[in-house]
């Protein structure tokens, strides 16, 4: 990992709470790093995500749970710190965002989460060798459209691996013409919008953050289609 001396750190903090006011509150800090690359900071789809995996903590606690595109992983550095065994990951060509992966571990004393290089839309033996999952998450893996199909193939070989894991995803309205829903046919999978003020996301400042600000974010809950039977003779 690059030295801190050799980067131009800035570490932001993030509260999250059960209610404005009461005690029951998590704080994770997240360390940023001035540079081009899409995953070395905080996106609003990330806190987003965040508060979402923070009002499922009592569901996620003791599940093995993975971060695609993690990035600076805040939702899943939330996860962790809510109890769940999580293993961040991103991509294996981008070094740089797997280093900060581990840069908000330390920040957080997250010592036993994992960090793994996965290439979206190839079956490698990273991608084999992760164990049993009950959660899935990405903050705003639906970025690039030329990585839409890639997502959704590791997706949907993780799916079907692990019967009844969700892929829990946040995706930033950007083009009206960028679209998932023919690769959730072609894939078979179904989709499930979750209504952001059903879990307190509905505000322009989450966490105590001016993120996701006036972004327009959409909260999304992926699972794999039952398979068809065939009809009896």
């Amino acid at each position: 990992m690059s030295s801190p001396e050799n980067l131009d750190l800035a570490l932001k903090e993030f509260t999250f709470e059960e209610n404005k006011g009461t005690l029951h509150s998590l704080t994770v800090f997240i360390p940023e790093v001035l540079d081009p690359q899409y995953g070395m900071y905080v996106w609003p789809c990330a806190v987003v995500l965040a508060q979402y995996v923070w009002t499922q903590r009592g569901e996620i606690k003791h599940k093995t749970i993975l971060e695609l595109g993690a990035g600076v992983s805040l939702p899943g550095a939330v996860a962790a710190k809510c109890g769940a065994t999580v293993i961040l990951s991103d991509s294996a060509e981008l070094p740089r965002c797997l280093d900060n992966c581990r840069r908000t571990c330390e920040a957080n004393s997250l010592r036993e989460v994992g960090v793994v290089g996965l290439t979206w839309g190839q079956v490698s033996p990273e991608l084999i060798a992760l164990p049993p999952l009950h959660v899935i998450l990405g903050s705003d893996v639906f970025y690039e459209p030329d990585d839409f199909e890639g997502v959704l193939v590791t997706v949907t070989f993780l799916l079907r691996r692990s019967p009844g894991v969700q892929f829990w995803t946040t995706y930033q309205e950007r083009s009206a013409d960028w679209s998932i829903e023919a690769l959730l046919h072609k894939w078979r999978l179904s989709c499930r919008l979750v209504p952001l003020d059903s879990f307190g996301a509905q505000s322009s400042q989450i966490g105590r953050s001016t993120l996701p600000g006036s972004h327009v974010v959409q909260m999304m809950v992926i699972t794999a289609q039952e398979p068809e039977q065939e009809a009896p003779l």
